[in-house]
């Protein structure tokens, strides 16, 4: 029997209760009966905007507020998802500025961020408007590489259609897909069907 999972949630759409949001909560729903997840909203938790100190002070403070609750919840987890709706062709801004942030976690003095994050798993949730899932590939492939630079495992992307709140509930291959998105081994899954695990 394989260890129980901690399956973190994280919703980057600038609104609640979105179509990502309720992909996401599908995919909670389908997880083993042994399995954890925890579910955090980055507009919850606002982030300020990041500062680069790679090349003066070299180091970052131990994170406090908003930052370590975030910090310590992805430390926690053994599977990531980033559920959020495509915006501008990439990830939506929160997203981005917490992936930022992983850059000052890798310099916290003794937090061991990167070595951490090394095998765990990646999975991203992007929900379109668009009929062609071809656009959502710049925020698919933002996360697939950061994946890659961590020494994280890649789970896959799930597509899916959606533009008001519920719209991605009329999507059959999307709303489908989810019930087993997260289950393990990886099976892959029609790219037609809004599914790439390459």
């Amino acid at each position: 029997m394989t260890d129980p999972r901690h399956v973190l949630f994280l919703l980057g759409s600038a609104r609640a209760h979105g179509n990502a949001e309720q992909l996401a909560r599908r995919m909670a729903e389908h997880l083993a009966p042994r399995d954890e997840c925890r579910f955090l909203r980055l507009a919850d938790h606002p982030l300020p905007p990041f500062v680069d100190h790679r090349h003066d002070a070299g180091v970052y403070a131990a994170p406090t507020g908003h930052e370590a609750i975030l910090a310590e919840a992805t430390l926690a987890a053994t599977d990531l998802v980033i559920a959020a709706p495509l915006y501008w062709y990439s990830l939506p801004a929160s997203v981005k500025l917490y992936l930022d942030y992983w850059s000052a976690w890798m310099r916290v003095p003794g937090l061991g961020f990167r070595e951490h994050m090394a095998g765990k798993r990646l999975w991203a949730v992007c929900v379109t408007s668009d009929e062609d899932f071809g656009p959502t590939a710049p925020f698919v492939e933002a996360l697939r590489l950061s994946a890659d630079y961590m020494g994280m495992e890649w789970g896959g992307a799930l597509l899916a259609r959606g533009n008001r709140p519920g719209d991605v509930r009329q999507d059959p291959h999307g709303w489908a897909a989810a019930a087993s998105f997260l289950q393990t081994p990886l099976v892959p899954v029609r790219v037609e069907d809004g599914v790439s695990l390459a």
